[in-house]
């Protein structure tokens, strides 16, 4: 039986802290997860429109082996300055890698797109990312809230907000994993337009409404609901973050990226499309000081998914109500 971690947050990963700034009237924000110290990291896209800073460096045969930080953030393209606030912060606290006597932050960062939600991007010359980015990472810790912050902020899903969700698992071998997601996603997380989520059977305890599967299914449970289906489908993308405190190589947290896709596909549907951009950052902390056997390596990337389908779940069901919504939230069906 999988069990949580005591806050059942990414941050249950021992060397990890995270934190969130928001804008309300923009309906955005940054997320940024920092490293206490350097992480091995891998990331996986599958989503057909993704927005990267620094994913090429995390290939198993690239040179870095860690990096420092790194940020989820609103704002489509525009949200991309927001590294660049998380990297500022970083080299204030002379943080980052020694390079010709210089200190370079590694920040690899994703966006979602979150422009048409009914907030006000208005924002004259320069966008406010950097910015937004630059509060997050000082506002960093171990505990921080859930759904309609940080990148969550301005997140939807079909016919309901979406939001930044987090949880986390315990496995027998003694190792943590943990995972983020900001929930901005085409598809569906709900079954049909029922309270309950497709991630359900991975649930513990209530921690998104325990409310298990439907019984019967509702005769529409098969129908594709797409967010905005009748005008452009374009502008979605849920981006996420799976951390574990094992040891862990650079090419093994790319395995840990690629397994926790697993989890979009058991929270979401439809996921991966051509007008997502989704994408998991992987992190290996190795404060466990656990080298895992195969079978208990196993182990750990089928807890990735289901980690990952938790919080995603959990972000949607923690999603709260703002001026201006497009899209109710779930509390209200």
């Amino acid at each position: 039986m999988f069990r949580t971690g005591p806050r059942n947050l990414i941050t249950d990963v021992a060397g990890l802290r995270v934190g969130n700034a928001s804008d309300v009237r923009l309906k955005s924000g940054v997320t940024a997860i920092v490293c206490d110290e350097p992480a091995v990291a891998g990331v996986q896209i599958l989503g057909g429109a993704p927005g990267t800073r620094e994913t090429d460096l995390l290939e198993p045969h690239n040179s870095i082996e860690a990096i420092h930080a790194v940020v989820l953030s609103g704002g489509s393209a525009y949200g991309l300055d927001a590294a660049s606030g998380v990297q500022a912060v970083l080299r204030e606290n002379g943080i980052g890698v020694e390079v010709g006597g210089f200190r370079v932050p590694i920040v690899p960062a994703a966006i979602l797109f979150d422009l048409r939600n009914g907030g006000d991007k208005d924002w004259g010359q320069y966008p406010p990312y950097r910015d937004l980015g630059y509060e997050a990472a000082q506002a960093v810790g171990i505990d921080f809230p859930l759904g309609t912050v940080g990148a969550g902020t301005g997140a939807l899903s079909s016919g309901l907000k979406g939001g930044l969700g987090s949880a986390s698992t315990v496995l027998d071998s003694g190792v943590t994993i943990g995972a983020l997601a900001a929930v901005n996603s085409i598809g569906s997380v709900t079954i049909a337009q029922t309270r309950h989520f497709w991630a359900a059977p991975f649930e513990i305890g209530d921690e998104f409404g325990g409310l298990g599967y439907p019984s019967p299914m509702p005769e529409d449970a098969k129908k594709i609901l797409l967010k905005f289906r009748d005008k452009h489908v374009a502008g979605n993308t849920t981006i996420a973050v799976i951390a574990t405190d094992a040891v862990l190589t650079k090419a093994a947290a790319k395995r840990l990226a690629i397994s926790a896709h697993d989890g979009f596909v058991r929270a979401i549907w439809p996921t991966h499309t051509p007008a997502d951009g989704d994408l998991v950052f992987a992190l290996a902390t190795g404060k466990s000081g656990i080298e895992l056997a195969p079978n208990d390596a196993i182990d750990l990337y089928a807890a990735a998914g289901a980690t990952m389908a938790r919080a995603i779940s959990r972000g949607v069901f923690a999603a709260t109500p703002a001026e201006g919504d497009l899209f109710p939230v779930w509390s209200s069906r």
